[in-house]
């Protein structure tokens, strides 16, 4: 799965449309993450709350991937408890690193590959490990991602390739 032709874009806070996108996404991180937690462990394992972050912030930059990476998480855990308040420090870190880092990706390279979609999944989650360890002082638990979410990591990567060079090209 290489490179294709996509059109990016990078929205601005002073549009309409931005935040019209930027709702469709966090609708996206709403959904997928119910549908994730039917399943033991489902949310731990698929990280579902990240998908439509990394879709939005690569396609139309960075701005929509923000306030899908701030409000989505917010939304899921006053709607449902999931992600419980005391993880979201960790889970808004991890969400604002992946937005501006598929948004900066994106803008840069103006492609979305595999390669470049697994850098940008791996640079949220290594420094965002770090900085969990920062927040919850417990290594181990940082690491809960790479230990036990790695096919959300890959989903990511995947489904995201997939996703912005399939179904939103224009």
């Amino acid at each position: 799965m290489g490179a294709t032709t996509v059109k990016f874009y990078s929205l601005k806070y002073n549009r309409v449309k931005t935040y019209w996108v930027a709702a469709l996404f966090v609708a996206g991180n709403i959904v997928l993450p119910q549908l994730c937690h039917l399943v033991p462990q489902g949310g731990m394992r698929w990280l579902p709350i990240y998908f439509f972050t990394l879709v939005g912030a690569y396609k139309y930059g960075w701005r929509v991937g923000l306030l899908t990476a701030i409000v989505s998480p917010l939304l899921n855990s006053m709607l449902f408890g999931m992600p419980p308040v005391a993880g979201l420090p960790a889970i808004l870190l991890k969400s604002v690193l992946l937005a501006l880092a598929a948004g900066y990706a994106a803008s840069h390279f103006k492609r979305a590959s595999v390669g470049l979609l697994a850098a940008v999944v791996l640079a949220y989650q290594i420094v965002g490990t770090l900085g969990e360890w920062a927040i919850v002082g417990d290594f181990a638990l940082a690491l809960q991602d790479f230990r036990i979410g790695l096919p959300g990591m890959a989903l990511q990567i995947v489904g995201g390739w997939l996703f912005i060079n399939r179904l939103i090209r224009r």
